[in-house]
């Protein structure tokens, strides 16, 4: 023998050992606690010191896999001969505060400690723990648990645990905190000891063991520890009492795990009759079962019965295919009666070996006790007082504890407080729906608030996601996650649809509703949790909450999207890698979490908004995994307990077969095998509804399947493969959407009437004559004046400001003469407000004085293109009352222009040539996508990106930087508008020729633009340099142009002409430029460099003659004359008469179709033609 086979003897001699040595020294400090004496329990002399002596004794199994010490306690008896008695005998007494009842309680707990049976195993030792049995262990336990729930022992622990818990906090010690720690601890083991199950055929013991959870509840309730619970759940956010709300809120769980919510609610006196009728209700359906396939009285005579398969096969002439055809056609005999009228191949299976099943997994999360009725009430009067004073502090206090990341914190506390939530979440619904028909009792949706509270909910998406990407995943905390979200949705409905309740409850839910929807987070949840279930890995309680959850979410954006109609989703999108991020960026790519603690960017993940619809949700739900979810759930339909159980799974069944047209997932050999089964089994089905509607389902399916089988016969082979990656779209009647534009798929805002623009080829003026004509024809005159009115006050205000900041220079220039230094004054009028005046103006926001300004200003089409032609703004486009605002970026000078085009109109309405005003508007097509900001809940700063692709962004960006391509395009359709160009500049130029001969030209000099060309070289090449480059418009041009180019209108060059010449008016035959006082200089972005000036040496007797025109327009247009002269540059006037476009020498003509086309991109591929060539 080698010394390693010594060495392994020698361990186990060592190990077996072990229970030698301690069991004497154990025995003899047990028999020194104390004994019976005359019926009487007496103490020890020494029997504090001996439970401290067991105490270390215990603690020896801490390093012992077999827990030795342990087994010998039970040997012993020691708890129920020994430690029991000694409490009743002290703390029982009335000697709460003796050091022997303490121990015996400390000792009572530890004995109690629940065994976590899958890591001692996973712990034990293969060789040396072989013969290893917990079942004495778990037996001892629930012997610890019977004794402990004695008359008198939970009382005592009660006077025990009393004194120490009403000390104030300056009084209490370290003692104390540990005391109640100890008791609290023993009522959690004894809660977590789980009863075995009841069998009629076991001895009185057994069955007396069958029901101590029971026994617990009553005594408990009898002891008032209950009541203690209470007391530590609904004081939790005290520091006094918030240290033991973990221990409360797992003897909570431990207590009601055991029992559904929707039995606690109904009336407990009525339950076992109800519990009689439901089983005696199962047990005839078994009967008719077996009635419909058992043999008749027939049977004894015995049946034989031959069947051959494929006998067709059987005639085949060929002697090289005989032996294959006998194969082929092969005979069997049975011997049953059932193959008489039954289907040969299920007699056949019979034969077959059967394999045994494969057990599954229940419920890994709650479990059924077998609770008597009077436990049954006892629990339901707790859970009514929990959910009245305690429900919202407790989840408060827990919550917060756990963002705070306690040192008491456990992994398992997440867990059970889902569970709690989801419990009494339940049984506040259930109990509310009970106590509906009643006066004066239903509960407010106030006793359950911190349920809907947002951080609430983001802590349960946290938690269910953080259990995706645990390895393994937690399926476990998962499905009570799910569980808790299917009854956060239950409750929405039920604050939505009750008629009592406080319209500003049912906003709420609203809120809460949208809330729910946008963050997305739900519809995925429900999505995966179907899609992840494998049979084995979850439990079948796991699927039932699955399928639930699917069911409530269904029906909530169902609601929605009747009522509502769009729904908007946050769709997260992984960040890019970055490069030199290294591991940090790998690990920030997992799917993040709801509450993002971190601000950094390089691991934020980025949310587009997308607009959801019922038909691409349902077509998401298509899913082949989904699909097998749900028809492993439908397969257990004879093990439904109700039929709301069938009425879920119909309804999504019939969402994929019908609403989503994808019946081509259920054409496999497995799926079309359950529905033979169902179909077979339909006279036994129950008599509701929603097993009809099953059968109607399976119907309309196997209809379609024979249907494609009749256009392709091969779908009987497809039938034998998976139908994954869209396979299943082939066969079935689901056709793709056909692709729009990106534009047609934008929302068309139909809140308000539709806004409307001038059609193209009316300048800006003209488009404001036109709008104040159509509100004039509506007898809305006021809201022109309500305009004017406005503009007015803008313009006092604004100017007041220009005083008060640029002080004399301003006053300087409008105070001036006109005969002394009048190129530096027009200069400074030039100029307009200074850059520290344009800061100090602000956006003015248009108030409303009545209903019908209000009104006007956001439904009427014609007020709304007026405020738009005078660059007004809207301050939210999403708002249901519009709010309009002149932008600070206006200058007085350009208010005080719309004001006079408008006094003009009003005076003289614009001739339109027999035509109304309103026969010259269009509808504007305001499409647009009403983004919606995400919601100020998420905690991580998102960044919002467009719906497009990347690739459509990047050509977007491309257009955007390359310009020129738009303006290359043939040239051939443009002759005729070419011609008629020319036309027209030869009669204007014909008309200037006979007013040179009169002697009448307004706008030019004597010698036209002859003087500006004998300057010196260096002026010309500045001058030209200027015309060219300067974006602001000749004198001779009308600023009616300019303001066409900013105008409303479709055309932006409906001003200009084909080669950007000012188009002249049809319909204006006096001036529109107003009067020079009553007009300012139109300001410049920011103020010219002074130029220098040439003094003019020409005499007054050279200056023109004087015009026809009113003697306002004489001192405007010797003012243009006198800067013209200077070498200044032309002021613009803010609208200029069309007669002024019927003056000027040809040359200065040239000069401003010239000067006008630059304005214009030149398309390449045109011909550009100058007056010259005429």
């Amino acid at each position: 023998m080698d010394d390693g086979d010594l060495s392994h003897e020698s361990e186990v001699e060592q190990y077996v050992d072990r229970r030698t040595i301690l069991e004497p020294a154990i025995s003899s400090v047990v028999d020194a606690l104390g004994g019976y004496e005359n019926g009487r329990y007496r103490l020890g002399d020494e029997a504090y010191g001996c439970l401290k002596d067991l105490k270390k004794f215990w603690r020896k199994d801490d390093t012992d896999d077999e827990r030795t010490v342990a087994r010998i306690f039970w040997d012993t008896r020691v708890l129920p001969n020994d430690l029991v008695p000694i409490l009743l005998a002290t703390a029982g007494q009335g000697e709460v505060e003796d050091k022997r009842a303490v121990a015996c309680v400390d000792l009572m707990a530890a004995m109690t400690w629940p065994i976590d049976l899958a890591e001692e195993l996973k712990e034990l030792d293969e060789d040396l723990d072989k013969g290893t049995d917990y079942t004495q262990l778990l037996t001892s336990h629930l012997h610890y648990k019977a004794a402990i729930l004695k008359e008198g022992v939970l009382e005592a622990m009660f006077g025990i645990v009393v004194p120490c818990i009403t000390k104030d906090k300056k009084e209490r010690k370290e003692r104390d905190v540990q005391i109640i720690n100890v008791v609290l601890y023993l009522i959690r083991n004894l809660a977590f000891i789980k009863d075995p199950p009841p069998n009629m055929y076991a001895s009185s013991d057994r069955t007396e063991l069958s029901s101590l959870q029971s026994k617990l509840v009553k005594r408990l309730s009898e002891s008032h520890l209950t009541d203690l619970i209470m007391t530590i759940a609904s004081n939790a956010l005290d520091p006094l009492y918030n240290p033991w709300n973990t221990l409360a809120l797992e003897i909570f769980y431990l207590m009601f795990r055991g029992v559904t919510p929707s039995s606690l609610a109904l009336d407990q006196a009525k339950q076992p009759t109800a519990t009689l009728h439901r089983l005696l209700e199962v047990e005839n359906r078994i009967r008719r079962d077996v009635a419909r396939s058992t043999s008749s009285r027939h049977s004894r005579f015995g049946t034989t019965i031959s069947v051959k398969l494929n006998p067709k096969r059987g005639s085949a002439g060929e002697n090289s295919k005989q032996a294959e055809s006998v194969l082929s056609s092969q005979t069997f005999v049975m011997h049953r009666q059932q193959a008489i009228g039954g289907e040969a191949g299920s007699i056949i299976d019979l034969t077959k070996k059967q394999r045994a099943p494969k057990t599954k997994k229940v419920d890994e999360l709650a479990r059924e006790d077998n609770l008597s009725m009077e436990a049954r009430t006892i629990l339901q009067n707790l859970a009514r007082t929990f959910v009245e004073s305690a429900l919202n502090p407790f989840l408060a206090s827990l919550l917060k504890d756990i963002k705070a990341e306690r040192a008491k914190i456990t992994e398992k506390d997440n867990l059970r407080l889902l569970y709690v939530t989801k419990w009494f979440l339940e049984f506040f619904l259930r109990e509310r729906a009970a106590r509906d028909g009643k006066d004066g009792q239903a509960w407010d949706f106030g006793l359950i608030a911190e349920v809907t509270d947002r951080g609430w909910i983001v802590w349960v998406l946290k938690r269910m996601r953080e259990a995706v990407d645990e390895k393994p995943k937690l399926w476990t905390e998962l499905q009570a996650g799910i569980e808790c979200l299917t009854q956060l949705l239950a409750l929405i409905d039920s604050m939505m649809s009750s008629a009592d309740v406080d319209p500003t409850i049912v906003e709420a839910a609203e809120i809460l509703q949208q809330q729910l929807i946008y963050s997305g987070e739900v519809l995925d949840v429900a999505f995966e949790s179907l899609r992840s279930y494998r049979e084995g890995t979850q439990s079948l309680a796991y699927l039932g909450a699955s399928v639930n959850l699917a069911h409530s979410l269904f029906k909530m954006l169902e609601k929605w999207s009747k009522t509502k109609g769009e729904m908007y989703v946050r769709k997260r999108v992984k960040s890019k890698k970055k490069k030199g991020k290294g591991k940090e960026t790998e690990e920030g790519e997992g799917v993040p979490d709801v509450e993002d603690v971190e601000s950094a960017s390089d691991n934020e993940d980025l949310v587009r908004e997308t607009t959801l619809t019922m038909e691409a949700f349902e077509l998401r739900f298509a899913h082949s995994e989904i699909n097998h979810t749900l028809l492993a759930y439908l397969s257990r339909y004879k093990e439904y307990s109700s039929a709301e159980e069938m009425r879920r799974i119909v309804k999504l069944l019939h969402r994929q077969a019908v609403k989503a047209k994808a019946e081509g997932l259920f054409f496999q050999a497995s799926t079309l095998d359950l529905f033979k089964t169902i179909l077979a089994d339909q006279k036994s089905l129950p008599k509701d509804q929603p097993y009809k509607d099953l059968v109607a389902l399976i119907n309309y399916i196997l209809r379609q399947f024979f249907k494609a089988v009749d256009e392709e016969p091969l779908v009987l082979v497809e039938a034998f493969f998976p139908k994954n990656r869209g396979t299943w779209k082939r066969f079935s009647s689901w056709e793709p959407d056909k692709k729009v534009k990106a534009e047609e798929q934008m929302v068309e805002d139909k809140r308000f009437p539709p806004d409307v623009q001038v059609k193209k080829g009316y300048s800006w003026s003209e488009q404001v004559g036109i709008a104040v004509a159509c509100l004039t024809d509506d007898g809305k005159r006021e809201l022109v004046e309500w305009v004017k009115d406005i503009l007015s006050l803008v313009i006092a205000q604004r100017r007041r400001i220009v005083e008060e900041t640029d002080g004399s220079s301003s006053k300087a220039g409008l105070d001036s003469d006109a005969e002394s230094d009048a190129e530096n004054v027009f200069i400074e009028r030039n100029r307009g407000p200074s850059e520290e005046a344009l800061a100090k103006f602000t956006d003015y926001l248009i108030p409303y004085i009545n209903d019908e300004q209000a009104d006007a200003a956001t439904r009427n089409p014609h007020l709304k293109l007026i405020f738009r032609l005078l660059k007004f703004e809207i301050v939210d486009e999403d708002a249901d009352e519009l709010e309009w605002h002149v932008p600070k970026s206006i200058p007085p000078d350009e208010l005080q222009s719309g004001r006079n085009v408008i006094d003009q109109f009003l005076e003289n309405p614009i001739d339109l040539d027999g035509k109304k005003a309103a026969s010259l508007l269009t509808k504007k097509a305001r499409r647009r996508t009403r983004r919606r900001q995400a919601t100020p809940d998420s905690d991580a700063e998102v960044e919002l990106l467009d719906d497009e692709p990347k690739k459509r962004a990047k050509k977007k960006k491309e257009n955007k930087q390359y310009k020129s391509a738009q303006f290359i395009e043939d040239s051939d359709g443009e002759e005729e508008d070419i011609k008629a160009f020319f036309e027209k500049e030869k009669q204007l130029r014909e008309r200037m020729a006979l007013a040179a001969v009169d002697g009448k030209i307004a706008t030019m000099r004597p010698t036209g633009t002859k003087k500006r060309r004998k300057k010196d070289g260096e002026d010309k090449v500045k001058q030209r340099k200027k015309r060219k480059g300067d974006p602001s418009i000749p004198e001779s041009r009308s600023v009616s142009v300019e303001k066409s180019e900013h105008s409303d209108s479709d055309d932006s060059e409906s001003g200009l002409g084909v080669f950007g010449s000012p188009r002249v008016s049809p319909a204006s035959t006096s001036h529109t430029s107003p009067p020079a006082e009553a007009s300012s200089p139109k300001p410049s972005a920011r103020p010219r460099p002074k130029p220098r000036f040439r003094r003019r040496t020409s005499s007054p007797g050279l200056e023109p003659p004087q015009s026809t025109d009113p003697p306002d327009d004489d001192v405007e247009e010797g003012d243009r004359q006198r800067s013209e002269g200077s070498g200044s540059k032309p002021r613009p006037s803010p609208a200029v008469s069309p007669a002024a476009l019927d003056g000027g020498s040809d040359e200065e003509e040239a000069d401003q179709a010239s000067a006008a086309a630059a304005l214009r991109p030149k398309p390449k591929g045109r011909l550009v033609l100058s007056d010259d060539e005429d």
